[in-house]
């Protein structure tokens, strides 16, 4: 299966943004109140020197629009002297039009009066004037590379308290502003600017539909600021949301990530920064915005700083303009993607698939929302351990019926799945795929305990469930001992789960096999794996929720269900091109269109480690020098590129 690889083209060419979102140092969101054309070239002069060519810009909206129907003429000469500083020194902007909330804090123009941004015909008619003037104005700019709508719409349009906004409102109201910029003249690539919360990203309904949307814009723009209770989870954070914003098949902005360096220590901020760029490289982001340029110190009166002090320090340099380290990880990028020429790669094709069933974006009569977070942490969880074994994995959505190029097919902790579907995985296990389900009764006490039908017959065991009682899993730690080898897990190894979640879901499945073979038992004797020949191919039954147990624990990561994803690889056939013996270090690739390809070493460690990657057929060459290497040494949560060359 293809994954997702898309860029944003310009005059035809792929194009690769990497920039800062931009407020000067000057105002905040009040620069253009205080605008300053020398410090403003200053502020981009650093950037520039450090590979960046972009900035997100911001009409912020009381400024720009002080009445229904007419536009801050100084504001607008201020932005064009904007856009002729970029210009001047080589770089591009990609301005937002309606930004009513920043940082922590909604603002209106006064004469918004309460009226409903989504519904209200003359505010959705003002906001499509104002974007079209706008448009009209600058579109023949040479620096502005492309548009955004808003910043994050979903809660300037309805506070998170507040009912959502109905999908149908803000599709339209999408429709009619990217329609707006079109009528002002704008040719360049336009998005939202909503982050992409929407609920095919995030399981939670926010009104925005990615999916619906996706089909209105030339790309997705994810924001992401998650936090997680897992070193390994957190680093994997962004590129696990860029692997679900791709669900409309359209390229994928990074538009918005970042910390406060009140919240981490120099050092610190420099891995996540790292991590979050090459990983989410990985994942299929194309683009990468980093929030945001400067820090504000002098502004610590003035909201939303004075009771948001900590998004004062946000920025990838100080409030003089002297970089901070994730500045010197941005350069360190930037170069990356000058060596490998990016803009001309892709990721190679996967053969293994994540199932996302359609419960995470759907909802079905008397199905609940409450289900939908155990579906997006299983998710996540098998994410990362299908990193963990180096192993080149797709998403394949329900919705948009399962892609049938793949010879793996992995279903963790999934508890409700469409009849038809599973009926069809059914018919590719009769192919020759494998079938891979982890046991769940889920979260939540109604409906508990999975949904799937024909689940004996599809694994060859007889279950032994009680209705509407689960199975409590009493153990602290779950080990699976083999009784047979698999894939490369020999007879007699043992893999430890740490258990977790709750009294819903620490829970198992009794079966007794019944033309399975019981490859791994329980530490009680209990059927742990079983595998079943169908067809050509076979299924693969896990009784324990193992992705749950290892979503619902702190600092859990690496944990042994990335051995047993490595094993079930090895079974369908799946070829993993690069890996490395170590979960700790992930290991995957890129294919240039003139056929080099180039492999990304990313540590999980927190100390320097030597590794040996292994590359059947191919050796490994630094990707700027070309240096032949045997084996390649990594600093904390550092990321080497290596370039893969045919052996003769």
């Amino acid at each position: 299966m293809r994954r997702n690889s898309a860029k944003v083209t310009v005059a035809g060419e792929p194009a690769v943004w990497l920039g800062a979102n931009f407020w000067s140092r000057t105002g905040g969101p009040l620069m253009w109140r205080n605008y300053s054309p020398r410090v403003v070239r200053e502020e981009l002069r650093v950037l520039h020197e450090h590979g960046l060519r972009q900035t997100r810009s911001f009409f912020y909206w009381p400024d720009f629009l002080p009445t229904p129907d007419s536009v801050d003429a100084a504001k607008v000469e201020h932005f064009a002297d904007f856009l002729d500083a970029h210009r001047e020194i080589g770089m591009s902007s990609i301005p937002t039009f309606i930004v009513g909330h920043m940082s922590g804090d909604n603002w209106d123009p006064a004469w918004r009066d309460g009226r409903d941004l989504y519904a209200d015909v003359w505010l959705v008619s003002r906001q499509a004037w104002f974007v079209q003037r706008m448009t009209e104005r600058f579109a023949a700019h040479p620096a502005v590379a492309g548009w955004l709508i808003s910043n994050e719409m979903p809660i300037y349009g309805r506070l998170r308290h507040e009912p959502k906004a109905p999908t149908e409102q803000v599709t339209s109201w999408a429709q009619l502003m990217v329609q707006a910029v079109r009528a002002g003249g704008g040719h360049q690539p336009v998005s939202l600017g909503d982050g992409a919360w929407g609920i095919e990203v995030t399981g939670t309904d926010n009104g925005f539909s990615v999916r619906e949307t996706g089909a209105l814009v030339d790309f997705v723009g994810p924001h992401v600021y998650r936090i997680d209770s897992d070193p390994v989870r957190q680093h994997l954070g962004a590129a696990f949301i860029c692997e679900l914003a791709a669900v409309g098949g359209k390229p994928v902005v990074l538009e918005e990530f970042g910390l406060s360096s009140d919240q981490v220590s120099p050092e610190h901020a420099a891995h996540y920064y790292r991590q979050t760029l090459h990983n989410s490289l990985l994942a299929g982001s194309t683009g990468w915005v980093a929030w945001n340029n400067t820090d504000y110190d002098d502004l610590i009166e003035q909201g939303p700083y004075s009771h948001h002090p900590f998004e004062m320090h946000f920025g990838i340099t100080d409030n003089a303009g002297n970089p901070k380290p994730p500045l010197h990880e941005l350069a360190a990028f930037a170069d990356v993607l000058s060596t490998v020429d990016f803009a001309r790669c892709e990721r190679t094709d996967a053969r293994a698939a994540l199932v996302v069933t359609e419960y995470l974006e759907r909802g079905y009569p008397f199905s609940q929302d409450d289900d939908r977070p155990l579906v997006f942490s299983s998710l996540q969880q098998a994410y990362v351990a299908a990193r963990e074994a180096d192993l080149p994995v797709g998403f394949t959505r329900e919705r948009d019926g399962i892609d049938p190029d793949c010879s793996l097919y992995l279903l963790p902790c999934t508890k409700q799945i469409q009849g038809p579907t599973w009926q069809w995985l059914r018919e590719r296990v009769a192919q020759g795929a494998v079938l891979y389900l982890s046991y769940t009764a889920g979260e939540v006490g109604h409906h508990r305990q999975p949904w799937i039908p024909y689940l004996d017959e599809t694994f060859g065991v007889a279950k032994e469930m009680t209705y509407g009682v689960v199975d409590e899993v009493a153990d602290e730690v779950v080990e699976f001992t083999f009784a047979e080898d698999f894939g490369g897990i020999a007879e007699g190894e043992v893999l430890r789960f740490r258990v977790g979640g709750n009294e819903h879901s620490r829970a198992y499945l009794p079966v007794h096999p019944r033309g399975a073979t019981v490859v791994a038992t329980d530490a009680h004797g209990r059927p742990a794996l079983l595998r079943n020949r169908s067809g050509q191919g076979e299924t693969v039954l896990c009784t324990y929720p193992i992705e749950h147990f290892a979503a619902r624990n702190a600092r859990v990561n690496p944990e042994d269900t990335h051995r047993l994803y490595a094993a079930l690889a090895e079974i369908a056939g799946v070829a993993r091109p690069i890996s490395v013996d170590d979960p700790r270090v992930f290991a995957d690739e890129l294919r240039h269109e003139d056929g080099r390809r180039f492999a990304w070493l990313v540590s999980q460690h927190g100390q320097e480690i030597t590794t040996t990657p292994h590359a059947d057929g191919f050796s490994l060459h630094d990707a700027k020098t070309g240096e032949l290497l045997s084996k390649v040494t990594l600093p904390a949560y550092g990321v080497r590129v290596v370039e893969l060359r045919a052996q003769r």
